[in-house]
C-alpha cells in the first residue's frame, strides 16, 4: 500500500490545505532495529491495541470469509512438544470457538489474511513502516503475508520456527514467548534446519527439556510487538486472559536462496554426502543455489 502523504489540489482553492498524513501504526527504535534486527529478538511498540478489525466479532466474520485451508484450529491445552498443528480437535465449529473463546481452551489462527481487502491494507501499512529500516539491511522484501492468533487462556503454542522474518504484534491479552538463538547448534542442528527447510510447511522441531535454561523469555502485552529472526525457535505461553496477536511477515531473496541452500543440502545429506553448512562458503553456496535452479527448470529436482 502506497504510504507517502495524500495531497490535496489545491488550484482553484482561495487559501492553501495542509498535507495529511496516515498516523503511524508501529512505533520503532531506528538504532534498536539497525542492531538487532534478525539477529537477536527486539520489542516495538505499535497502535492496534484498539483497532476494530481486531474484535471478536470481526474475527469471527474474516473467518468465516477466508478459504477453509486459511483456518486452523485446535485444542490449546497441550504439551510443547505436541507440534504446531499436532493438537487434537476441540470438537467445536469455527464460530463455537470464537464465540467460546475464553473458556473451549483452544487455539486458532486465520492463515494469509492479506488475501482480504479489509486486512491487506493493515498488514501492507506495517509491513511499509517496516520496510524503511529494513531495507538497508535485508533489500527485497517480498512475500508479504498477515497471520492472525486467537488463543484462550493459558493456551500453549508448541515449540517450532518460522522461515520468515516476522513481527509479532500483541493485540489483546498477554503472553510470554520463550525463544532460542537461531545459532545455537546445540539448541537447532544444521540437519534440523535442513530438514525444516526440505519439508514444505513442517514447523515442528524436537524439544529437550535442557533447552530450557537457554531460553529468552520475553512478555508481550497489549500494545508490545516482537521481532523474530529467521529460524529462531519457540515457543508460546498464554497468560490468564483470550490473546489476539497479529503477525506481519515477509521474506526477501537473501532468505530464500538461504532456503534452498538449505534444501539442496538435505538432498546431497540423503546421498551419504556431508555438506558444507551454509555461510561457511559464499562460494559454494551459490553454486548450490544454481545447482538446484537448474535442477528444477530441467524438472530433474524430485529424482535428485
Amino acid at each position: 500500500m502506497n504510504t507517502s502523504p495524500m495531497r490535496i489540489d489545491t488550484s482553484s482553492a482561495s487559501h492553501d490545505v495542509p498535507e495529511r498524513k496516515i498516523p503511524h501504526l508501529l512505533n520503532i527504535d531506528p538504532e534498536t532495529f539497525r542492531t538487532g534486527f534478525n539477529r537477536r529478538p527486539f520489542t516495538i511498540r505499535h497502535q492496534l491495541a484498539n483497532h476494530p478489525l481486531f474484535t471478536l466479532p470481526e474475527l469471527a466474520a474474516l473467518a468465516q470469509r477466508l478459504p477453509a485451508e486459511a483456518v486452523r484450529y485446535h485444542a490449546g491445552d497441550i504439551p510443547v512438544t505436541q507440534g504446531l498443528y499436532g493438537g487434537p480437535h476441540n470438537g467445536l465449529s469455527v464460530e463455537e470457538t470464537i464465540r467460546r473463546i475464553e473458556e473451549c481452551k483452544s487455539w486458532m489462527v486465520l492463515k494469509w489474511v492479506e488475501r482480504d481487502p479489509i486486512y491487506r491494507e493493515v498488514v501492507n501499512q506495517c509491513l511499509d513502516e517496516i520496510q524503511q529500516f529494513s531495507e538497508p539491511l535485508a533489500p527485497g522484501m517480498c512475500v508479504r503475508e498477515g497471520f492472525i492468533f486467537i488463543s484462550s487462556p493459558s493456551s500453549l503454542t508448541p515449540y517450532h520456527m518460522d522461515p520468515e522474518h516476522n513481527f509479532l504484534l500483541q493485540v489483546r491479552g498477554s503472553k510470554t514467548v520463550h525463544m532460542w538463538d537461531p545459532e545455537d547448534r546445540m539448541v537447532l542442528s544444521e540437519e534440523e534446519l535442513e530438514q525444516f527447510f526440505a519439508s514444505s510447511g513442517d514447523h515442528n522441531l524436537s524439544y529437550r527439556d535442557e533447552y530450557a535454561s537457554k531460553a529468552s523469555k520475553i512478555e508481550l502485552s497489549p500494545g508490545i510487538g516482537l521481532q523474530f529472526p529467521v529460524t529462531a525457535p519457540h515457543y508460546v505461553q498464554n497468560g490468564n486472559e483470550v490473546s489476539i496477536s497479529f503477525s506481519v511477515t515477509f521474506e526477501t531473496p537473501a532468505a530464500i536462496r538461504r532456503s534452498i541452500v538449505y534444501d539442496f543440502n538435505s538432498r546431497l545429506r540423503r546421498r551419504g554426502i556431508s555438506p558444507l553448512p551454509y555461510g561457511r562458503s559464499s562460494l559454494r553456496d551459490f553454486g548450490k543455489f544454481q545447482a538446484y535452479r537448474v535442477l528444477s527448470r530441467a524438472r530433474l529436482l524430485k529424482s535428485f
